[in-house]
């Protein structure tokens, strides 16, 4: 009995006088609880409830981590589902539809500090926005922070330089709005550097170039602009991606370990170093949509380890090495759009089932109808000089005291001027008004007033865009065998369109546009010019115009016919339709192009101004091309017709016609998005049918009945949750509720990142 008594006595000892190092301490606990409260309670810490104090015991899921030593948490990963949208009038971040009014980032951060052995920080998707707290630098054991997708804006603190032990530094999908941080240097562990889709600006800092222990350097999607310094030293680095900012200059030298080059729909110009060609590491090139001359360097098709290069939409210009080798790795080849001649070498085929090659848009001597003459290229290689802030911008014009010179002339040094000093403001600065005094009665002065094309549609206009050109009847006559019914493509609401070939053997597609509204020659080529400057790689390319008859400015046009790219491979529509084939168009798929469209639709309507809004939406004035890409027709209508349609509605106003035409959009592509859902069998039975089936989308079972079943059995139910939700805003009866582009961008986007999460889930259980 007495030994029995010294165990009980001995195991009281052990579980109440010895530290347990799984065991939570009640401060620790109740500041765990305390931001769940400033998280407002999301779902994916209510096990929180049933755990009591035994927060460390938890495991892992996959919405929270809790792991703890010595009695501390050390990290903490919470991830949730919350939405982020942004104010589309103020432009500043604002919350909506997040957490609530009453969040206050200022006390979730004291309280996060709270925390002071935290070496791994992850809080993801949770609706948190505002300005990051200076105070977040009190956590100064942390080596990885990871905010990803919530509604931070602002500045990112400079007060954060002195958190040396950061390892991963990581801000994707916020609303940063201002310059890139210039004391990263100040972080000696720093590896992984990662902002990309945020709205950073200002020039890209020649600090970063000295953190040699970076691996990861990755800020695409924002507005960094300027020069490209040397970042040979970052010996470690192996994946730069700077995809879609508006950097400026010619391509530095790079380090030797790079695996992976990211920098397409930027600026660049001068020719690919040579250099370029003994990165021996490389495996993945991209510098698309640029604007780069020369001859690519021949030892970049034979890198040992290089699968994937792409350089299309360039000056690129010269032939290609008769005997040019490419890698025994090479998979994938785009040299498209460029201005090369002369023979394709053999590693290059296109023809061979070894690598898919992308050629066309050049002038090289191969059996395709899509290339131009040479003489198309050897002219167009004297033409296109990329200009710099050290060089001047040729202006093109016509001598004369008319106003459209006036207008014109005015547009052409407004983008120079935008460009050569893009890095002071690339965000939202407007340019000055333009407006002649002597301007013609019959322009309105907003359209006169608003002749301004902001900077980001000038450098996609200068990105391997066809030049924009007036055709004669004859050569339209030409290439349609005189409009002939076996080159009709279709009819649709606003005229025929008909598939032609020019003399080059080049094919267009060629729009007739009755005038309804008898308008002036010279007005409508106003028009046409504002027109011509949409340039953005989801829209069809508008390659130019011709006027019936050639009529003097005085005179009126009857008919106007505008002369389009040809897109080959028919309409988002038809293809979804070949899903009941068997031919199944998957929901990553869907979302890619959806995506595509919206991030037209969204350079519509905040990309140029004056805006263009009222765009026929549809499926099928979605077009697809030989890659898949979307590229959108039957834009800018409203431009060509809207002086006489936005005053119809009596004392409605300029400003009320824009925003209706705006909402009018948003509806549209709303049912664009719930066609991708349903497919064609449902969407065929119409607009009533779909708005009164869209209460099945709330269950499992109404999500089966009405869903298409190629997206229900290729699709994470998260990622189809957020395209539902985001639909049914679109399709709100109320306009002012609907979101903006940018919002539904946004949403897609984030779609997308949680679908190709799931498939590699998947492909990871099946390989496990």
């Amino acid at each position: 009995m007495g030994c029995l008594r010294i165990f009980v006595i001995v195991v009281f000892v052990w579980a109440f006088l010895i530290p347990n190092t799984n065991q939570l301490g009640s401060y620790e606990t109740q500041v765990i609880l305390q931001l769940r409260k400033h998280l407002e309670y999301p779902a994916q810490l209510d096990m929180l409830e049933n755990y009591n104090d035994d927060f460390c015991n938890l495991g892992s899921t996959l919405n929270m981590t809790i792991i703890c030593k010595d009695n501390s948490v050390t990290e903490l990963k919470i991830k949730g589902d919350k939405l982020v949208k942004v104010n589309e009038f103020y432009g500043v971040a604002v919350p909506n539809n997040t957490l609530s009014e009453h969040f206050s980032i200022d006390s979730f951060v004291t309280t996060l500090t709270r925390l002071s052995s935290l070496r791994v920080l992850t809080l993801v998707s949770l609706g948190i926005w505002g300005p990051l707290p200076v105070k977040i630098h009190r956590l100064s054991n942390l080596e990885v922070l990871d905010m990803n997708s919530n509604f931070l804006f602002g500045s990112i603190p400079y007060e954060m330089s002195t958190m040396v032990k950061l390892h991963t530094l990581t801000f994707d999908g916020n609303f940063f709005n201002e310059t890139l941080p210039d004391w990263l240097d100040s972080l000696p562990n720093i590896a992984i550097l990662s902002m990309k889709n945020n709205r950073l600006k200002g020039k890209f800092p020649h600090s970063i170039s000295k953190l040699t222990g970076l691996t990861d350097i990755v800020l695409s999607h924002n507005a960094i602009c300027g020069e490209l310094p040397d970042l040979s030293a970052l010996s470690n680095l192996h994946l730069l991606d700077l995809r879609e900012n508006h950097l400026d200059s010619q391509l530095p030298p790079l380090p030797q370990g790079l695996t992976t080059i990211l920098l397409s729909n930027n600026a660049f110009y001068g020719e690919i170093p040579e250099e370029f060609g003994k990165l021996n590491q490389l495996q993945h090139l991209d510098l698309s949509n640029n604007a780069l001359t020369g001859m690519p360097p021949a030892d970049l098709f034979s890198l040992p380890s290089i699968s994937y290069l792409n350089l299309a939409f360039n000056f690129l210009r010269g032939s290609l090495p008769e005997h040019l080798n490419c890698g025994g790795e090479l998979g994938f080849v785009d040299i498209s759009d460029n201005r090369l001649l002369g023979t394709l070498p053999s590693c290059l085929n296109a023809s061979s089932d070894k690598r898919i090659v992308k050629i066309t848009g050049n002038c090289l001597s191969v059996d395709t109808e899509y290339q131009h003459s040479g003489s198309y290229c050897k002219q167009a290689s004297l033409a296109k000089k990329r200009t710099t802030g050290k060089e001047i911008a040729i202006l093109v014009g016509v001598v004369g005291g008319t106003v459209i010179f006036v207008v014109f002339l005015a547009v052409v040094l407004l983008i120079f001027c935008r460009r050569h000093h893009a890095c002071r403001d690339v965000d939202h600065n407007m340019f000055p008004k333009v407006v002649h005094d002597n301007a013609q009665p019959n322009i309105s002065a907003e359209l006169l007033a608003n002749a301004r094309i902001i900077s980001q549609a000038a450098a996609l206009g200068s990105q391997g865009a066809s030049s924009y050109r007036v055709f004669s009847m004859e050569e339209l006559e030409e290439a349609t065998e005189k409009f002939d019914n076996s080159a009709l493509l279709g009819e649709g609401s606003i005229g025929k369109i008909y598939k032609g070939k020019l003399e080059n053997g080049t094919y267009v597609a060629v729009r007739e546009l009755t005038a309804y509204r008898l308008c002036t020659s010279w007005n409508f080529k106003l028009r046409m010019d504002l027109l011509s400057k949409f340039r953005h790689p989801h829209l069809v390319s508008l390659l130019g115009h011709c006027i019936d008859g050639g009529v003097q400015d005085d005179s009126t046009v009857h008919r106007l016919f505008l002369v389009y790219e040809f897109i080959p491979c028919g309409n988002f529509r038809a293809r979804l339709s070949e899903a009941t084939l068997g031919k199944i168009l998957k929901w990553s798929d869907r979302l890619a192009i959806l995506i595509g469209v919206a991030k037209a639709v969204q350079f519509l309507h905040t990309g140029v101004i004056p805006p263009s809004f009222g765009n026929s939406l549809k499926t099928d004035s979605i077009l697809l091309d030989e890659h898949q890409i979307a590229k959108l027709s039957d834009y800018g209508m409203s431009i060509l017709m809207e002086e006489s349609e936005k005053f119809e509605a009596k004392g409605d106003g300029y400003n009320s016609w824009h925003m209706r035409k705006k909402y009018e959009d948003v509806y549209n592509f709303g049912f664009i998005l719930l066609e991708s859902l349903v497919g064609p069998f449902f969407s065929g039975k119409g607009e009533t049918f779909l708005l009164n089936e869209m209460t099945s989308f709330g269950s499992q079972d109404g999500r089966r009945k009405i869903v298409d079943p190629a997206v229900l059995t290729t699709s994470s139910q998260e990622s189809l949750s957020i395209v539902i939700s985001i639909t049914n805003k679109c399709i709100s009866p109320e306009s002012q509720s609907r979101p903006s582009f940018e919002d539904v961008l946004w949403n897609l986007q984030y779609a997308a990142q949680v679908q190709t999460t799931a498939d590699a889930d998947q492909r990871s259980d099946v390989t496990s």
